[in-house]
Protein backbone atom coordinates (compact mmCIF):
# COMPACT_ATOMS: atom_id res chain seq x y z
CA UNK A 1 0.00 0.00 0.00
CA UNK A 2 1.31 3.79 -0.88
CA UNK A 3 1.27 6.08 1.40
CA UNK A 4 0.68 9.64 0.35
CA UNK A 5 1.94 12.57 2.97
CA UNK A 6 0.35 15.57 2.29
CA UNK A 7 -1.36 17.25 -0.73
CA UNK A 8 1.69 18.76 -2.00
CA UNK A 9 3.12 14.76 -2.55
CA UNK A 10 -0.26 14.63 -5.23
CA UNK A 11 1.71 13.67 -8.48
CA UNK A 12 0.17 12.55 -11.97
CA UNK A 13 0.36 9.31 -11.81
CA UNK A 14 -2.19 9.35 -8.48
CA UNK A 15 -5.33 10.63 -10.75
CA UNK A 16 -7.47 8.54 -10.60
CA UNK A 17 -9.33 6.30 -8.35
CA UNK A 18 -12.29 5.21 -6.15
CA UNK A 19 -11.64 7.24 -2.98
CA UNK A 20 -13.09 7.00 0.69
CA UNK A 21 -13.03 9.52 3.16
CA UNK A 22 -12.93 9.59 6.71
CA UNK A 23 -11.54 8.94 10.57
CA UNK A 24 -11.96 5.45 10.35
CA UNK A 25 -10.96 5.48 13.64
CA UNK A 26 -10.68 1.34 14.59
CA UNK A 27 -10.94 0.46 11.58
CA UNK A 28 -14.06 -1.74 12.76
CA UNK A 29 -16.68 -3.96 10.32
CA UNK A 30 -18.75 -0.62 9.54
CA UNK A 31 -15.12 0.73 7.89
CA UNK A 32 -14.34 -2.76 6.46
CA UNK A 33 -17.68 -2.99 4.74
CA UNK A 34 -17.02 0.18 2.99
CA UNK A 35 -13.31 -0.42 2.26
CA UNK A 36 -14.55 -4.06 0.74
CA UNK A 37 -17.09 -1.36 -1.63
CA UNK A 38 -14.42 0.56 -2.43
CA UNK A 39 -12.31 -2.03 -3.43
CA UNK A 40 -14.73 -3.85 -5.80
CA UNK A 41 -15.61 -0.32 -7.42
CA UNK A 42 -11.75 0.29 -7.95
CA UNK A 43 -11.92 -2.97 -9.49
CA UNK A 44 -14.26 -2.04 -11.76
CA UNK A 45 -13.51 1.07 -13.11
CA UNK A 46 -9.70 -0.16 -13.17
CA UNK A 47 -8.60 2.40 -11.18
CA UNK A 48 -6.30 2.59 -7.61
CA UNK A 49 -8.40 2.15 -4.24
CA UNK A 50 -7.94 4.80 -2.22
CA UNK A 51 -8.46 6.54 1.75
CA UNK A 52 -8.30 10.28 2.97
CA UNK A 53 -7.78 10.43 6.47
CA UNK A 54 -6.57 13.26 8.52
CA UNK A 55 -4.47 14.15 11.12
CA UNK A 56 -5.13 15.61 13.30
CA UNK A 57 -8.61 14.29 13.29
CA UNK A 58 -10.96 17.92 12.80
CA UNK A 59 -12.46 17.96 16.62
CA UNK A 60 -8.84 17.69 18.05
CA UNK A 61 -7.92 20.82 15.98
CA UNK A 62 -11.10 22.99 16.75
CA UNK A 63 -11.98 21.43 20.43
CA UNK A 64 -9.59 18.86 21.54
CA UNK A 65 -11.04 18.70 25.03
CA UNK A 66 -14.22 18.06 23.19
CA UNK A 67 -12.61 15.18 21.23
CA UNK A 68 -13.21 11.87 21.05
CA UNK A 69 -11.10 8.96 22.33
CA UNK A 70 -9.09 7.49 19.74
CA UNK A 71 -9.61 3.63 19.47
CA UNK A 72 -6.27 3.28 17.57
CA UNK A 73 -3.27 5.19 16.66
CA UNK A 74 -2.09 6.04 13.16
CA UNK A 75 0.40 3.05 12.94
CA UNK A 76 -2.64 1.02 13.88
CA UNK A 77 -4.83 2.46 11.47
CA UNK A 78 -2.10 2.42 8.30
CA UNK A 79 -1.72 -1.50 8.71
CA UNK A 80 -5.19 -1.64 9.01
CA UNK A 81 -6.16 -0.29 6.06
CA UNK A 82 -3.37 -2.10 4.19
CA UNK A 83 -4.70 -5.09 5.16
CA UNK A 84 -8.08 -4.33 3.94
CA UNK A 85 -6.44 -4.02 0.59
CA UNK A 86 -6.40 -0.22 0.33
CA UNK A 87 -4.11 0.76 -2.50
CA UNK A 88 -3.18 4.76 -1.49
CA UNK A 89 -3.90 6.14 1.62
CA UNK A 90 -3.97 9.71 1.38
CA UNK A 91 -2.61 11.53 4.97
CA UNK A 92 -3.71 15.13 4.93
CA UNK A 93 -2.85 17.53 7.83
CA UNK A 94 -5.84 19.01 9.08
CA UNK A 95 -4.80 22.35 10.63
CA UNK A 96 -6.17 26.08 9.70
CA UNK A 97 -4.87 26.45 6.08
CA UNK A 98 -6.48 23.42 4.97
CA UNK A 99 -9.72 23.71 7.28
CA UNK A 100 -10.22 27.17 5.40
CA UNK A 101 -10.52 26.01 2.03
CA UNK A 102 -14.20 26.54 0.69
CA UNK A 103 -16.74 23.55 0.09
CA UNK A 104 -16.01 24.32 -3.58
CA UNK A 105 -11.83 24.45 -3.68
CA UNK A 106 -11.76 21.17 -1.87
CA UNK A 107 -13.96 19.65 -4.31
CA UNK A 108 -12.63 21.23 -7.73
CA UNK A 109 -8.43 21.25 -5.98
CA UNK A 110 -8.27 18.24 -4.78
CA UNK A 111 -11.15 15.69 -5.91
CA UNK A 112 -11.07 16.64 -9.39
CA UNK A 113 -7.82 18.45 -10.45
CA UNK A 114 -5.51 16.45 -8.13
CA UNK A 115 -6.71 13.10 -7.32
CA UNK A 116 -9.23 12.88 -10.45
CA UNK A 117 -11.93 10.68 -8.56
CA UNK A 118 -13.95 8.33 -10.64
CA UNK A 119 -16.18 7.52 -7.89
CA UNK A 120 -16.22 9.02 -3.99
CA UNK A 121 -18.03 6.77 -1.34
CA UNK A 122 -19.20 9.17 1.78
CA UNK A 123 -21.69 8.86 4.88
CA UNK A 124 -24.72 11.40 3.95
CA UNK A 125 -24.14 13.22 6.88
CA UNK A 126 -20.26 13.85 5.61
CA UNK A 127 -19.63 17.79 5.81
CA UNK A 128 -16.67 19.09 4.35
CA UNK A 129 -15.23 23.14 3.78
CA UNK A 130 -14.51 26.17 5.79
CA UNK A 131 -17.75 26.45 7.89
CA UNK A 132 -19.11 22.85 7.18
CA UNK A 133 -20.77 24.38 4.20
CA UNK A 134 -20.06 21.22 2.09
CA UNK A 135 -22.36 18.52 2.08
CA UNK A 136 -23.58 14.79 0.20
CA UNK A 137 -26.52 16.62 -2.11
CA UNK A 138 -23.00 19.02 -3.38
CA UNK A 139 -20.77 16.84 -4.07
CA UNK A 140 -23.79 14.67 -5.73
CA UNK A 141 -24.41 17.79 -7.51
CA UNK A 142 -20.37 18.28 -8.35
CA UNK A 143 -20.19 14.79 -9.39
CA UNK A 144 -23.26 15.58 -12.36
CA UNK A 145 -20.95 18.45 -13.39
CA UNK A 146 -17.35 17.08 -13.17
CA UNK A 147 -18.16 13.67 -14.04
CA UNK A 148 -17.52 11.17 -11.02
CA UNK A 149 -19.78 9.49 -9.26
CA UNK A 150 -20.92 9.90 -5.61
CA UNK A 151 -22.54 6.95 -3.39
CA UNK A 152 -23.57 6.54 0.41
CA UNK A 153 -21.85 4.51 2.69
CA UNK A 154 -24.75 2.14 4.16
CA UNK A 155 -24.71 1.84 7.68
CA UNK A 156 -23.35 -2.07 9.10
CA UNK A 157 -25.17 -3.67 11.77
CA UNK A 158 -24.30 -6.29 13.66
CA UNK A 159 -26.53 -8.03 15.86
CA UNK A 160 -29.23 -5.11 15.33
CA UNK A 161 -26.38 -2.64 16.17
CA UNK A 162 -24.87 0.57 14.12
CA UNK A 163 -21.15 -0.34 14.35
CA UNK A 164 -19.67 2.56 14.89
CA UNK A 165 -16.32 4.32 16.87
CA UNK A 166 -18.67 6.13 18.97
CA UNK A 167 -20.63 2.69 19.83
CA UNK A 168 -17.04 1.10 20.59
CA UNK A 169 -15.95 3.90 22.78
CA UNK A 170 -19.24 3.24 24.65
CA UNK A 171 -18.88 -0.36 25.38
CA UNK A 172 -15.43 0.35 26.33
CA UNK A 173 -16.09 2.64 28.98
CA UNK A 174 -18.33 -0.03 30.82
CA UNK A 175 -15.25 -2.71 30.09
CA UNK A 176 -17.74 -4.59 27.97
CA UNK A 177 -14.88 -5.90 25.78
CA UNK A 178 -16.43 -8.72 24.00
CA UNK A 179 -19.10 -6.06 22.88
CA UNK A 180 -15.93 -4.22 21.36
CA UNK A 181 -14.82 -7.12 20.04
CA UNK A 182 -17.95 -8.13 17.70
CA UNK A 183 -17.62 -4.69 16.12
CA UNK A 184 -14.33 -4.53 16.25
CA UNK A 185 -13.83 -8.06 14.59
CA UNK A 186 -11.30 -8.28 16.85
CA UNK A 187 -10.14 -7.88 20.17
CA UNK A 188 -9.74 -4.20 21.13
CA UNK A 189 -5.57 -3.73 22.18
CA UNK A 190 -3.04 -1.30 22.83
CA UNK A 191 0.39 -1.12 20.68
CA UNK A 192 3.43 0.78 21.40
CA UNK A 193 7.20 0.35 21.69
CA UNK A 194 8.78 0.20 25.73
CA UNK A 195 9.88 3.50 26.56
CA UNK A 196 12.11 4.05 29.19
CA UNK A 197 10.64 5.31 32.39
CA UNK A 198 11.14 6.73 36.24
CA UNK A 199 11.77 2.78 37.25
CA UNK A 200 9.66 3.63 40.52
CA UNK A 201 7.54 0.16 39.83
CA UNK A 202 11.34 -2.17 39.93
CA UNK A 203 11.62 -0.25 43.80
CA UNK A 204 8.31 -1.88 44.93
CA UNK A 205 8.88 -5.01 43.73
CA UNK A 206 6.47 -4.39 40.58
CA UNK A 207 8.18 -3.44 37.49
CA UNK A 208 6.70 -1.80 34.44
CA UNK A 209 7.00 -1.54 31.04
CA UNK A 210 5.83 2.01 30.08
CA UNK A 211 4.08 2.69 26.83
CA UNK A 212 3.09 6.15 25.47
CA UNK A 213 -0.53 6.16 24.24
CA UNK A 214 0.17 8.74 21.82
CA UNK A 215 -3.07 9.98 21.05
CA UNK A 216 -5.02 12.89 22.77
CA UNK A 217 -7.64 10.55 24.92
CA UNK A 218 -7.21 7.27 25.97
CA UNK A 219 -10.49 5.36 25.53
CA UNK A 220 -9.83 3.07 28.51
CA UNK A 221 -8.64 4.39 32.37
CA UNK A 222 -7.99 2.86 35.41
CA UNK A 223 -6.73 -0.85 36.13
CA UNK A 224 -6.87 -4.24 34.40
CA UNK A 225 -6.41 -7.47 33.58
CA UNK A 226 -4.30 -8.06 30.32
CA UNK A 227 -2.70 -10.41 28.12
CA UNK A 228 0.44 -9.17 26.78
CA UNK A 229 1.88 -10.56 23.36
CA UNK A 230 5.75 -9.24 23.92
CA UNK A 231 8.44 -10.46 21.34
CA UNK A 232 6.55 -13.37 19.78
CA UNK A 233 5.05 -14.57 23.27
CA UNK A 234 1.92 -14.39 25.31
CA UNK A 235 1.88 -13.71 29.07
CA UNK A 236 -0.40 -12.49 31.51
CA UNK A 237 -0.27 -9.10 33.32
CA UNK A 238 -2.11 -6.31 35.35
CA UNK A 239 -1.78 -2.74 33.48
CA UNK A 240 -2.56 1.09 34.60
CA UNK A 241 -3.83 3.24 32.13
CA UNK A 242 -3.97 7.28 33.48
CA UNK A 243 -1.74 9.77 34.61
CA UNK A 244 0.13 8.39 37.70
CA UNK A 245 -1.81 10.71 39.89
CA UNK A 246 0.22 9.41 42.75
CA UNK A 247 3.48 10.91 41.33
CA UNK A 248 1.51 13.70 39.74
CA UNK A 249 2.28 12.52 36.44
CA UNK A 250 0.53 14.93 33.34
CA UNK A 251 0.17 12.77 30.21
CA UNK A 252 -1.64 9.16 29.76
CA UNK A 253 0.32 6.12 30.10
CA UNK A 254 -0.35 2.71 29.72
CA UNK A 255 1.97 1.10 32.45
CA UNK A 256 1.81 -2.89 32.36
CA UNK A 257 3.12 -5.26 34.97
CA UNK A 258 4.06 -8.54 33.20
CA UNK A 259 3.47 -12.10 35.20
CA UNK A 260 6.73 -14.13 35.13
CA UNK A 261 8.64 -12.62 32.16
CA UNK A 262 11.96 -14.12 32.28
CA UNK A 263 14.62 -12.53 30.44
CA UNK A 264 17.48 -14.26 28.41
CA UNK A 265 20.18 -13.07 26.57
CA UNK A 266 17.98 -12.88 23.09
CA UNK A 267 15.74 -10.06 25.36
CA UNK A 268 17.18 -8.99 28.33
CA UNK A 269 14.92 -6.89 28.90
CA UNK A 270 11.94 -5.15 27.13
CA UNK A 271 13.02 -1.73 26.29
CA UNK A 272 12.31 -0.81 22.47
CA UNK A 273 10.17 -4.06 21.86
CA UNK A 274 6.23 -3.22 20.18
CA UNK A 275 3.77 -4.61 23.23
CA UNK A 276 0.51 -5.67 22.02
CA UNK A 277 -1.64 -5.42 25.07
CA UNK A 278 -5.30 -6.56 25.38
CA UNK A 279 -7.44 -5.25 28.45
CA UNK A 280 -9.35 -8.46 29.77
CA UNK A 281 -11.24 -7.76 32.89
CA UNK A 282 -11.52 -3.84 34.89
CA UNK A 283 -10.18 -4.25 38.35
CA UNK A 284 -10.78 -0.74 39.78
CA UNK A 285 -10.46 3.21 39.10
CA UNK A 286 -7.04 4.84 38.83
CA UNK A 287 -6.61 6.68 42.62
CA UNK A 288 -4.03 8.63 44.23
CA UNK A 289 -2.36 7.06 47.11
CA UNK A 290 -1.23 8.29 50.49
CA UNK A 291 2.83 6.92 49.91
CA UNK A 292 4.32 4.29 47.73
CA UNK A 293 3.99 1.20 50.79
CA UNK A 294 -0.18 1.97 50.32
CA UNK A 295 0.63 1.93 46.44
CA UNK A 296 2.54 -1.48 46.53
CA UNK A 297 0.23 -3.16 48.45
CA UNK A 298 -2.98 -2.11 46.25
CA UNK A 299 -0.93 -3.21 43.27
CA UNK A 300 0.09 -6.50 45.12
CA UNK A 301 -3.78 -6.90 45.67
CA UNK A 302 -4.51 -6.38 41.74
CA UNK A 303 -1.91 -8.65 40.37
CA UNK A 304 -3.38 -11.41 43.27
CA UNK A 305 -6.61 -11.14 41.99
CA UNK A 306 -5.27 -10.98 38.27
CA UNK A 307 -3.39 -14.37 38.74
CA UNK A 308 -6.42 -15.86 40.62
CA UNK A 309 -8.92 -14.79 37.80
CA UNK A 310 -6.64 -16.15 35.05
CA UNK A 311 -6.30 -19.41 36.89
CA UNK A 312 -10.20 -19.77 36.84
CA UNK A 313 -10.37 -18.81 33.02
CA UNK A 314 -7.92 -21.35 32.50
CA UNK A 315 -9.99 -24.28 34.42
CA UNK A 316 -12.95 -22.93 32.70
CA UNK A 317 -11.46 -23.65 29.66
CA UNK A 318 -10.24 -26.92 30.17
CA UNK A 319 -13.04 -27.66 32.01
CA UNK A 320 -15.14 -26.97 28.67
CA UNK A 321 -12.24 -28.92 26.63
CA UNK A 322 -12.95 -31.90 28.50
CA UNK A 323 -16.33 -32.07 28.34
CA UNK A 324 -16.49 -31.76 24.52
CA UNK A 325 -13.92 -34.21 24.46
CA UNK A 326 -16.67 -36.37 26.26
CA UNK A 327 -19.80 -35.26 24.53
CA UNK A 328 -17.81 -36.64 21.09
CA UNK A 329 -16.16 -39.30 22.71
CA UNK A 330 -19.45 -40.43 23.90
CA UNK A 331 -21.19 -39.99 20.22
CA UNK A 332 -18.34 -41.43 18.29
CA UNK A 333 -19.17 -44.91 21.05
CA UNK A 334 -23.16 -44.66 19.35
CA UNK A 335 -21.60 -44.28 15.87
CA UNK A 336 -19.75 -47.44 16.70
CA UNK A 337 -22.17 -49.50 18.58
CA UNK A 338 -25.02 -48.42 15.65
CA UNK A 339 -22.35 -49.98 13.21
CA UNK A 340 -21.84 -52.99 14.62
CA UNK A 341 -25.50 -54.02 15.03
Amino acid sequence: MELIRGLHNIKPKHRGCVLTIGNFDGVHLGHQAVLARVREQAASYGVASAVMIFEPQPLELFAPEKAPARLCRWQDKFRLLSENGIDRVLLTQFNPRFANLTAEQFIEDVLVAKLGVKLLVVGDDFRFGKGRTGDFKLLQRAGEHFGFTVIDTASYRTEEIRVSSTAIRSALATADFAAAERMLGRPFTFSGRVRHGAKRGRTIGFPTANIALQRLHSPLHGVYMVNVEAAGKLYGGVANIGRKPTVAGDKELLEVHIFDFAATPELPDLYGQTLHVTPLVWLRDEKKFADFAELQAQIKEDAATARALFTAMHDAALHETCHETIHETFHESLDDMSDNK
